[in-house]
């Protein structure tokens, strides 16, 4: 090729002057691979493309930060008063009518959209570590984001609500004493809830549910044991983990974050009202299980309403009656016929449910408690009957305070 081909080439370029000497190398041998480069002299021919090394990944400051936030948060301990007048009353109950109200605008649960939105971010992320890397950058990839958001909906968890598992006991509230816990007491208790039973069937089978005086003792439960109350009860929402539940024997949730509550659907209506104010004493902030027991059942047999009051005492006769030894069990009062059938349908609707299922959600259940500081795991829902035998109550279910 003529040198004159070269040198049109470069005089014709907008932005380089007249002049072959400030051609670039690519002009030059795009023009004749046989010139040699006017920059690198060295070479002759075209020019190849250099080999791009690829840069490992490592973890960012902000993701290293929150493991270790995830990691301290569950590892060091809070004073429980710290916890008590700093976290629940100056804070969490500020920001709970806020959520619950927000999260009641809906019909469905937002832990189910959620959910989804989570596999479909994770599904997105293998894949593209997949095309970028392979099988081996889709997984670490992939192990990676699950590290960060599994730190950052804890840090969520404990912010939002996980915190009240570390509050000062209600024990150390109530006028409680080890020493009234006995068998007599439990007989006696199961003796009232066998009255109660008894007198109660007709009235709590002739109407339904008056909620409104449901919300109405359950503040006052919750003004009678911690001096405050929140008016913001959840409503329980449609989910997808209805089936789950039902296989589960998994009879209610209060879900963190979004502070809502999901019911199993299959609940009896003499259980609902029960369930239902356990799931609200979560979200006032009692996230031991035997304390939401507590004020569900000071709720029930206070609130005037016969559904209420049916549905507490079912559950302090469940208790008290399985505490006791057999031989016992035959000397209490005799139970109707309309309370032996209630509790034969909620027998049935338990013998409904996978034993296989049940067992995992127990064990799984039973972790996430001894996890959140509960040493008696999933135990600590029968725990409420030591509350009930070892406070003093009034005439009318009152607790005693210290």
């Amino acid at each position: 090729v003529a040198n004159g081909e070269v040198a049109a080439t470069a005089a014709s370029h907008p932005i380089w002057p007249n002049g072959s000497q400030y051609a670039c190398a690519a002009i030059v041998q795009s023009a004749c691979p046989a010139v040699a480069c006017s920059d690198d002299c060295s070479r002759k021919g075209p020019v190849r493309r250099a080999k791009v090394k690829k840069v490992k990944r490592s973890p960012g400051k902000l993701r290293r930060l929150l493991w270790v936030l995830a990691l301290a948060a569950a590892l060091v301990p809070l004073p429980q008063a710290f916890v008590e007048r700093v976290y629940w009353r100056t804070f969490y109950l500020k920001i709970q009518p806020g959520l619950t109200s927000l999260s009641n605008l809906l019909p469905v649960a937002l832990l189910d959209i959620a959910i989804l939105l989570l596999l479909g971010v994770m599904g997105t992320v293998f894949i593209r570590g997949k095309r970028r890397g392979g099988w081996a950058t889709a997984l670490t990839s992939t192990l990676g984001w699950l590290l960060t958001t599994t730190a950052v909906i804890y840090l969520l968890f404990l912010v939002t609500w996980g915190f009240n598992y570390r509050r000062v006991p209600m024990e150390a509230k109530l006028d409680f004493d080890l020493s009234r816990v006995s068998r007599e007491a439990a007989v006696r208790l199961a003796g009232e809830a066998t009255a109660g039973l008894n007198a109660g069937y007709a009235p709590a089978h002739a109407q339904p549910l008056r909620a409104e005086a449901l919300v109405s003792a359950f503040v006052d439960a919750q003004w009678i044991v911690g001096r405050t109350f929140t008016l913001t009860t959840g409503t329980p929402k449609k989910s997808l983990f209805g089936f789950y539940f039902r296989k589960a024997a998994v009879d209610g949730m209060t879900v963190p974050v979004f502070l809502e509550i999901i019911l199993n659907p299959d609940l009896l209506p003499v259980e609902r009202p029960s369930v239902l104010v356990h799931e609200w004493a979560h979200l006032a902030g009692y996230a031991d299980e035997s304390e939401a027991n507590f004020i569900a059942f000071i709720t029930g047999v206070r609130s005037g309403d016969p559904v209420a009051q049916y549905s507490a005492w079912l559950d302090v006769y469940r208790l008290s009656v399985n505490a006791l030894p057999r031989q016992v069990r035959a000397s209490l009062p005799r139970l109707a016929d309309g309370p032996r059938a209630d509790l034969a349908a909620i027998a049935a609707r338990y013998e409904r449910t996978s034993p296989v299922v049940r067992t995992a959600a127990r064990g799984v259940y039973d972790s996430y408690l001894r996890a959140n500081r509960i040493d008696e795991g999933i135990a600590n829902y029968d725990a409420v009957l030591k509350l009930m035998l070892g406070t003093t109550f009034d005439a009318e279910w009152r607790p005693g305070l210290r």
